[in-house]
């Protein structure tokens, strides 16, 4: 008797879900697919491609020490470049949540490599 393989999952907008672990192909290294740093991280559906790609807007507490720290510099290098860019008459309309906005980390993941939460 056959064993039934799962259900494809089928992502939709504001799914929480995690990359799954997997090994890295070559097809992946040549399309820049998937990398190990990628399993296991969490976040949220933000949109849907046409061609497979989803887009995730991952969760910062699930990065490493190392990616997390990269995010935190570059968001603190955009906010500063932001403010040196930025006319005064600009600055007085923005509230101080406004000039300290945050950035998100958003990976581009094929949809067989999500799984839901």
């Amino acid at each position: 008797m056959a064993t039934k393989s799962p259900a494809k999952y089928a992502p939709q907008e504001g799914d929480r879900v995690r990359v799954v672990e997997r090994m890295v192909t070559a097809e992946d290294r040549k399309g820049n697919r998937y990398f190990t740093h990628m399993a296991n991280l969490t976040g949220t559906v933000q949109n849907i491609y046409d061609n497979g790609e989803i887009a995730i807007k991952m969760d910062l507490e699930t990065l490493s020490t190392v990616s997390r720290d990269v995010h935190t510099r570059a968001e603190k290098r955009m906010q500063e470049r932001f403010a040196k860019d930025s006319s005064e008459e600009t600055k007085r309309q923005l509230t101080e949540e406004e000039l300290k906005f945050g950035v998100h980390y958003v990976l581009l993941i094929q949809a067989e490599d999500l799984e839901k939460l």
